[in-house]
This record gives C-alpha cells, structure tokens and sequence, in this order.
C-alpha cells in the first residue's frame, strides 16, 4: 500500500489486492489556496464532507460519499454517518490492512463511529485546521481507535496558511524523529507491534 498526502484531507492510496493496482482517493476538494490536482483518475473517490467542491475525477470512477459500503477489485470501502448531516467517516480494507480516516471534524467520536474505526492499522486524522481537533483530543481519539500507525494530515500547507503546524501534536504524542516522507510504502508484514508510529507525509 502507498499513501501520500495531496492537501488539507486529501490523501491518494494506491494498493494491489490481486494482479491490477487500484487507485483510491479520499477527499479530493478544491482548496482555496495552493497547489491541488486539477483531476485526478482515481478506480475509487471517497468523500467525507460530500462531493460538492470536488476536483475533477477522471475515468468513471466508483464513488462513496454516503454511510454504506463498496468492493472494488478486492479494495472495501466503508463509510459511516459523521458528525454534520452528509458527513461521513471512511475505511479501507485491502491487502490484509485497514485504514481509517475521520474526514475533517474536532468532535468526539461516536459510538458507531468508533464501532467501524476501532482497531485499524492506520488512521489518518486531522490536527492543526481550525476546524480540526487539537493536538489533546487528537490523541484521546487515537488512543480509542488504538491503529498501529497514526497520520496527521490538515495542518499547515500551503493549502491552509492559517493552519497550525503539526509540532503542538508531535510533541502531545510523544513522537520523536519524524521526518516528513514523500510517501509511505506498507506491508502488512511492516506494520509496528509494540509501540504506536507517528508518520508524517510532505504534501505531493
């Protein structure tokens, strides 16, 4: 599995189940500011805010912007309700390995949310946006979720200047030596057993 960051929520992964690579990406809006696609040719579009505000997303792709789920080529994707009505929250099941992703929001933390997030090897959440958690409650949720492996996405980019930079959680998390990466490459085979990893991704 390869995951890079593309802005704000926006992260691109690229997985290969079985014997063809699927391309799915999660959040792909139209920032603002700074540099974004201006299409993208994704097999899979999963959006957690609605898809008004997208870019362009080439080739017919499957979309998931409602609670449900969707297989495609062996990838799984499940959303459930968000906080605000047409939000979602999303997770991925491929190549024996699950990742969630919260979307953008800086509440709690439901029941059924927790239910489908729980126990993921990856989560991707937000920090430093202001419309994101603070680094305290950022890691609350990552201690109810308990993945193997966090990625912060939604701070300081030139997507969102007035974003707080990504230091206030590092250091509530107690990670040390993270230096930013152009993409993260995982195997099941890779993933951390003890301790929780803190990964950081430079935006693409």
């Amino acid at each position: 599995m390869h995951i890079s960051w593309l802005g704000t929520t926006a992260i691109k992964i690229q997985t290969k189940p079985f014997d063809k690579e699927i391309t799915v990406v999660i959040d792909p809006y139209r920032p603002e500011k700074g540099l974004f696609p201006r299409s993208l040719t994704p097999h899979m579009g999963l959006y957690t805010r609605g898809e008004k505000d997208s870019v362009t997303l080439s080739g017919n792709p499957f979309v998931l912007s409602t609670p449900g789920e969707i297989d495609v080529h062996g990838v799984l994707a499940s959303a459930v309700e968000g906080h605000e009505p047409g939000n979602t929250m999303v997770r991925i099941d491929t190549e024996g390995l699950s990742l969630g992703h919260v979307g953008l929001t800086k509440k709690s933390l439901t029941e059924k949310q927790l239910a489908m997030l729980a126990g993921v090897d990856i989560l991707c959440i937000p920090v430093g946006h202001p419309d994101s958690f603070d680094a305290e409650e950022a890691v609350k949720i990552v201690n109810a979720i308990e993945p193997r492996i966090v990625i912060p996405c939604a701070f300081k980019s030139d997507n969102d200047p007035e974003a707080k930079p990504i230091d206030s959680f590092l250091k509530e998390i107690g990670a040390k030596n993270n230096e930013p990466e152009k993409k993260i490459i995982l195997k099941k085979k890779d993933l951390p057993q003890e301790e929780l990893e803190v990964r950081i991704l430079e935006k693409e």
